[in-house]
């Protein structure tokens, strides 16, 4: 860039900062460091995950490792009844916390006049401000929605991760009172009402505000890190952080 070299800013500082504190804490709860390319002027942190969901399972994500869980992923399924029929809904949801929101659209479904939909991204796809984000109340943003109707035994699916491998959560949460942008990788199957995701990775924009590609893995302004027994986790193990509360 014409020569010119990057300064240091308070922001490397304190993410660096914070990240010597990560580390630390990460050495005593089993968690290695894979990769750390000049970590004082990383702006991406990534976690790599392998977590399977499944019926009535709970993964509760905390991008930046701050002990605050951002998002769930869950698996839930209910009865509802209107004045016509009575159905169940099978459904993964992807459900942020306060302050927080998922990229997605707003639609209506076969029991109710609104649902909220998570997008599923594709690779290298921007996640920022110019992009539409849903809040989606108690019940969150559905990702994949199985119905049926107990009298007529007939089934509809709907949703944008309707058996897909690969795409991303835009991800919109914050840190400190700021906007933060990040994804979430997961692979999703339904079959027969049974719907089953697997959580590959996920990642987050350390400087407030700016926009952060899906996907985006590798690079010096990437940090890289392993938490060595992910796998529990999706059911709510005890040491999975506090959740932050809906008001």
């Amino acid at each position: 860039m014409k020569g010119t070299s990057r300064q240091p800013s308070n922001l490397s500082e304190s993410l660096h900062q914070r990240l010597n504190s990560y580390a630390l804490a990460a050495s005593a709860a089993g968690v290695s460091i894979v990769a750390m390319a000049q970590p004082a002027e990383a702006e991406i942190v990534y976690t790599k995950a392998h977590v399977h969901i499944g019926t009535h399972g709970v993964y509760k994500l905390d991008l930046n490792h701050d002990g605050i869980v951002d998002f769930r992923i869950q698996e839930v399924g209910d009865s509802v009844r209107t004045s016509q029929s009575v159905g169940t809904v099978n459904s993964l949801l992807a459900k942020e916390a306060l302050g927080n929101a998922v990229e997605g659209t707003i639609g209506t479904s076969r029991f109710t006049r609104k649902r909220y939909y998570a997008s599923a991204l594709k690779p290298d796809a921007q996640i920022g401000s110019r992009k539409h984000f849903i809040k989606g109340g108690t019940s969150g943003e559905f990702m994949v929605c199985f119905q049926e109707d107990q009298d007529s035994r007939t089934g509809i699916t709907s949703g944008k991760w309707i058996n897909v491998t690969n795409r991303y959560l835009g991800l919109k949460f914050q840190i400190k009172g700021k906007t933060h942008y990040g994804w979430a990788r997961l692979t999703v199957h339904n079959s027969k009402g049974k719907i089953g995701a697997l959580l590959t990775g996920y990642a987050y924009e350390t400087v407030p505000n700016k926009p952060i590609k899906t996907g985006k893995t590798k690079g010096p302004d990437v940090l890289t890190v392993q938490p060595a027994s992910l796998g529990h986790l999706a059911y709510g193990a005890p040491a999975i952080p506090a959740w932050r509360a809906q008001h």
